[in-house]
């Protein structure tokens, strides 16, 4: 249907059956170019078309024999004035804000520049070369797809399982992918990737950016790429490099979709990293791509009174302007897109706190969340911020409101300092991360699954490395191994990087083994990092955001104990899913359940009693219980009934040096415990060996963690 002028209209290219509606909202421009190309290898547009229509601010005209699959951008004139914060430029070809599609990749120039480079005066002077033989461009894209039976899985936050990958970087050297598969959102979904989601027990994956972003260029000059993709320029498409050519033809978005709904096949949730905090644009001195040109003042948060520069709450050198209702809107129309037509489940985002600035300060009411709260699609799916930015008080852990769940760094330093870092005045920071972290959740009337626990992510120390190296070894990136965060909480058992002393080995791999199990038997939602599973390095690079090589993908040729280390992370997550106490839904009480007989959490001594206040302040304990009652879990399901679980108790020795023979607590007398776990095993324990008496020591290895489970000789 022809939209006309005056009718309502959506923003981007939107292809009707009949032809194509191209619509782009400028507040200042004086004059909106359409220009369309023949090929990506064209050098100049085919044709230029003047916009007549301009309404409310949207310059937009139809185009009835346009197809699906034309590549396209525009020009737009306005006056030239960085200072007032108009960096308009009709010699630059732009990218649509609302593009599906892009057709073209960036092809770095001199000329990509608003400005002349190497002018005296900067970004005041004027570039008058065309750029339409370098810059990116969009295609008109074709949302027709059959997705037949696709049902978001909606697995409830409490038996949520996230595991952190990169599109690419899962499959680059996987040998069961076929080669030209790999790398892409088809290889992502193909059999050998689904078999190793499956049988490892994950429900969802969390992609590492795929809205197309562009390769900054000091990078490419140095033969490195933005691997790690947080430098959007297109907020709706997904990135054209994560789809493979089939004989010349290509189509990400139909590709994308075919992944999603694969994985959903699977019970699989998809959940995407997004970069709304700012663009691949840059400073005052970067690229004009497209919100420079096409409405600088609209776009960005700029300073006053000079408006040639920007706010940059994110280190990257500009923040999208939230306060501007028009960019609002393509915030939310983007979540929206990727919901209900790419049929995501759910978004981590990025900097999150950058979003919630309606001044300066960090505004926990802000325009963002109050129309997220509100919105009818959005709000149903998983929402997960990063609570942090670069700008004062932008470290906001715990301050979220509701419906939304948080990466805990709390988490991280808490579980990382008490294993790597020994000292009993880590004991009671770690009980609470252990139980869900009431204490940044449970007043604002949040529950556990707002954590979203973990020990390592994209940023920082793959698990391997974080128990390899003492210090970061970032030479590759070319900054001298200046980037990267220096404060890791690491260890390296006294050889940095690769070691073939058996002694140092084994005490690395049962260490990986301690933060795999603290992380699947703490109170919220675990998330794991793709590869720790299977043993990956980065060679103690911890700023892996260039290498788009071996260092950053994942290597699937294990050895034998990385073989094993797989097997164990296998049987911590398939315990975790079944077992109702670390599922739980509201918060611990510390109280004894009457009709349960016994209390939802008990925090033990090595004698096997109560702790008491002087044991928690006590300089000499060096290991601790938790006894978490299956009885006492005092919740419903979803069908009303009680939900009751096994007790089972977990034992903590976190001395590098001395065993302690720990007391199991007693029960009754035809009770006992099942040895579920001892991380001093690669695996399993002995299966001869599994069943203890009640009140009877069991000698915990230094450095380790078990968990039993109550039992009746009997049933054992």
């Amino acid at each position: 249907m022809r939209i006309w002028p005056g009718d309502p209209y959506p923003l981007g290219a939107t292809w009707d059956g009949m032809g194509v509606n191209f619509a782009l909202f400028s507040e200042h421009a004086e004059k909106v170019e359409l220009c369309l190309f023949d090929s990506p290898q064209a050098r100049r547009e085919s044709e230029r078309i003047e916009i007549q229509e301009h309404t409310d601010q949207v310059w937009h005209t139809y185009l009835p024999d346009v197809r699906p699959g034309q590549l396209y951008g525009f020009r737009v004139h306005g006056p030239y004035d960085p200072a007032n914060g108009f960096r308009f430029n009709p010699n630059k070809i732009l990218v649509d804000p609302y593009a599906k599609a892009i057709g073209r990749v960036i092809r770095w120039d001199d000329s990509m520049f608003g400005y002349r480079i190497g002018d005296a005066r900067e970004d005041l002077s004027f570039d008058e070369r065309d750029n339409a033989a370098h810059a990116p461009l969009c295609a008109v894209a074709d949302q027709a797809f059959v997705w037949g039976d696709d049902r978001h899985p909606l697995t409830p936050w409490n038996k949520t399982v996230i595991y952190e990958a990169h599109v690419k970087g899962m499959t680059a050297l996987h040998p069961l992918v076929p080669e030209e598969l790999r790398g892409t959102y088809t290889g992502l979904a193909s059999d050998p990737v689904l078999r190793h989601l499956k049988k490892l027990g994950v429900t969802a994956v969390e992609l590492m950016p795929v809205h197309h972003h562009v390769n900054d260029r000091h990078l490419v000059e140095k033969g490195l790429t933005n691997y790690w993709g947080y430098n959007t320029l297109s907020f709706f498409a997904p990135d054209i490099r994560y789809a493979f050519h089939r004989r010349g033809f290509i189509d990400p978005v139909r590709e994308f979709k075919m992944m999603v709904r694969t994985l959903h096949a699977h019970g699989i949730e998809v959940i995407l990293d997004v970069v709304y905090n700012h663009t691949a644009e840059g400073n005052h001195l970067g690229p004009s791509l497209s919100f420079r040109g096409i409405d600088n003042s609209s776009y960005y948060r700029l300073y006053e009174p000079d408006r040639r520069y920007y706010l940059d709450f994110t280190g990257c050198g500009n923040t999208l302007n939230m306060q501007h209702p028009r960019v609002l809107q393509l915030i939310m129309d983007s979540l929206r897109y990727w919901i209900l037509e790419m049929h995501v489940d759910g978004f981590r985002f990025d900097l999150a706190s950058a979003l919630a600035r309606e001044l300066y300060e960090v505004d926990q009411l802000g325009a963002f969340f109050d129309i997220i709260h509100q919105d009818p699609v959005i709000s149903q799916a998983k929402l997960i911020a990063e609570p942090w930015d670069l700008g004062e008080g932008g470290y906001q852990v715990g301050k979220f409101p509701v419906l939304w769940t948080e990466w805990n760094g709390k988490y991280r330093d808490s579980v990382r300092k008490f294993w790597n870092h020994p000292s009993p005045h880590h004991m009671n920071e770690m009980a609470t991360r252990l139980t869900g972290s009431s204490d940044l959740y449970e007043r604002s009337g949040r529950r556990p699954h707002a954590s979203i626990n973990f020990v390592t992510c994209h940023d920082g120390f793959p698990l391997q490395d974080l128990v390899s190296y003492n210090e970061k070894h970032n030479e590759a990136n070319g900054e001298e191994n200046r980037d990267g965060e220096s404060h890791n909480i690491s260890t390296n058992f006294g050889v940095e990087g690769p070691s073939d002393d058996p002694a140092i080995l084994r005490r690395r791999y049962k260490q990986k083994r301690n933060f795999m199990a603290t992380l699947m038997f703490s109170i919220g939602v675990p998330m794991v990092l793709a590869g720790d599973e299977l043993g990956r390095t980065q060679k103690g690079n911890n700023n892996c955001y260039c290498q788009d090589n071996e260092l950053s993908w994942i290597h699937w040729n294990l050895s034998r104990t990385d073989r094993r280390f797989l097997v164990f992370v296998r049987n911590l997550i398939k315990i975790r899913m079944e077992q109702p106490v670390f599922q739980r839904q509201n918060f611990f009480r510390g109280r004894f359940i009457r009709e349960a007989g016994e209390k939802d959490v008990t925090w033990c001594t090595p004698q096997g009693l109560e702790m008491t206040r002087e044991d928690w302040l006590s300089d000499e304990l060096t290991a601790f219980g938790l006894l978490l009652g299956g009885n006492a879990i005092d919740e419903v399901d979803r069908q009303g009934q009680r939900i009751v679980g096994d007790t089972l108790l977990m034992l903590l020795n976190f001395d590098w040096e001395k065993s302690v023979p720990f007391t199991l607590p007693s029960y009754n007398s035809d009770k006992g415990w099942e040895l579920l776990i001892d991380t001093r095993y690669e695996i399993f324990p002995p299966a001869d060996n599994n069943f203890w008496e009640a009140g009877v020591p069991y000698e915990m290895e230094a450095q380790s963690l078990v968990l039993f489970r109550l039992e009746s000789r009997e049933e054992d």
